[in-house]
């Protein structure tokens, strides 16, 4: 049930979940493939590319800059003008919600002859900036904010931009992308050093040097290096399966089937936390597409156990700590999850959300500047949550809600458009027929 005034959505709980689930397309990857054929030397097919607002985001903002973008069928064919092919666009570049589009075309415009302003939503706009700034300004890049947040100004570069060897302050994937992409621009070789592994799609897809010194792991870009046009699959996006693996894991009678999906060792912390949990998820027919792991995946209801996650691991399940913590609540004993202060940061303060979320269907749940902790199991009621417009915590109370003992009405439920349009008809496809 919808109420669309409202953009609430009702969920019951359920039984028993089966099916074969065809996930959306990996958005992180697709907001790449985009980026880099925009940039490319030539035209570029994308297979599969999503409906998705983060990636169409970033198809609007590229036409914004003069790129042809048309589809075939279900092919996308981008036709890229190099790195320095961009026109000046003749207004704002609206970026919406999508701090990967953002983040990444600003290291891209730092090295182009004109000015550029990047614009988001209200959401995106409460984002830090800071993390991109001071590298950029290291590079001798003119780039300007609002208080360290949206609108971002940036360039024109006066002359190609200064190469810099680059210590990221915490593991992000989106700010170690803008400096590599920045580094196309600049006089010679810049490096970003990592001491936490992040996503490392930015250097598989353009095929950077890496390595691994002292412990820490460093990422080479060349100036001036040319970006060759290519054939792309978007695999099916872990992140979205996630949410379907916690709840096969905790609803009695589950088993669901997850084909072709994106298993990127940066990505997948959660099945290694899932599994130490006792989750019981196979995985199959493991191949490469695109220069990225692909695998098909099953996964069953499991009694699940606690355990503590530390920061370790943190950088590599980000964005699955809302689902896990939706796990917490049926695994027996304490779970701990710290090192995560950066969940403060996204689109709403995950942290307070789910401690807000799950607090409102009568769970228990510690909070720390970090983390927070559960101990479960514990038997939720139902109620009224917001998703406070933010897509993973939408998809996560839908979850916590199959194993609550009365439905649950998320009120912000429409923000799953972000990355998972079809979300709720995928959950009701897979409910056990009522008749």
């Amino acid at each position: 049930m919808v109420d669309n005034n409202k953009n609430t959505r009702s969920v019951r709980p359920a039984d028993g979940l089966r099916g074969t689930i065809h996930l959306p397309a990996d958005k992180s990857i697709a907001q790449r493939t985009a980026l880099f054929a925009g940039i490319a030397e030539g035209t570029s097919r994308i297979e599969g590319y999503p409906s998705s607002a983060d990636p169409q985001s970033a198809l609007s903002c590229l036409r914004q800059l003069g790129i042809q973008i048309e589809t075939d069928e279900d092919v996308l064919i981008i036709h890229g003008k190099g790195i320095r092919g961009f026109s000046p666009p003749s207004e704002p570049i609206d970026c919406g919600n999508s701090g990967t589009t953002l983040r990444l075309l600003s290291g891209l415009l730092a090295g182009q002859n004109f000015r550029s302003t990047l614009i988001g939503d209200e959401s995106l706009s409460s984002r830090p900036m800071g993390r991109i700034l001071d590298p950029l300004r290291q590079m001798n890049a003119r780039v300007d904010s609002v208080e360290g947040h949206a609108p971002l100004t940036v360039g024109p570069a006066s002359g190609p931009l200064s190469a810099i060897e680059y210590t990221l302050p915490v593991a992000s994937a989106q700010v170690k992308s803008c400096v590599l992409l920045a580094g196309l621009y600049a006089d010679s070789v810049t490096t970003v050093i990592e001491t936490l592994p992040s996503r490392d799609h930015t250097e598989r897809m353009l095929g950077l040097d890496t390595g691994i010194q002292h412990g820490k792991r460093l990422v080479h870009i060349r100036g001036g290096m040319k970006v060759e046009p290519r054939n792309w699959t978007i695999p099916s996006d872990f992140s979205a399966a996630s949410f379907f693996i916690v709840a096969a894991c905790i609803t009695p009678g589950s088993v669901l089937k997850m084909p072709n999906v994106g298993l990127n060792p940066t990505r997948t912390g959660l099945l290694e936390v899932l599994r130490a949990m006792g989750a019981r998820i196979e995985i199959e027919n493991q191949r490469e597409i695109s220069s990225e792991p692909v695998g098909d995946i099953t996964v069953y209801a499991s009694q699940l156990a606690s355990v503590t996650v530390t920061k370790d691991i943190i950088p590599s399940l980000i964005d699955e700590i809302p689902i896990l913590c939706v796990a917490a609540i049926q695994a027996t004993g304490r779970t701990e999850i710290r090192g995560a202060g950066e969940l403060r940061h996204k689109e709403t303060d995950r942290i307070d959300a789910m401690v807000k979320g799950l607090g409102a269907l009568g769970a228990k749940v510690e909070e720390f500047e970090d983390g927070l902790a559960i101990e479960g199991p514990q038997q939720l009621h139902g109620g009224h949550v917001s998703a406070f417009d933010d897509h993973r915590i939408a998809m996560s109370m839908a979850i916590s809600a199959l194993s609550a003992s009365d439905p649950v009405h998320i009120s912000g439920a429409d923000s799953v458009a972000v990355s998972f349009p079809e979300f709720f008809r995928t959950l009701d496809s897979i409910r056990p027929d009522p008749n």
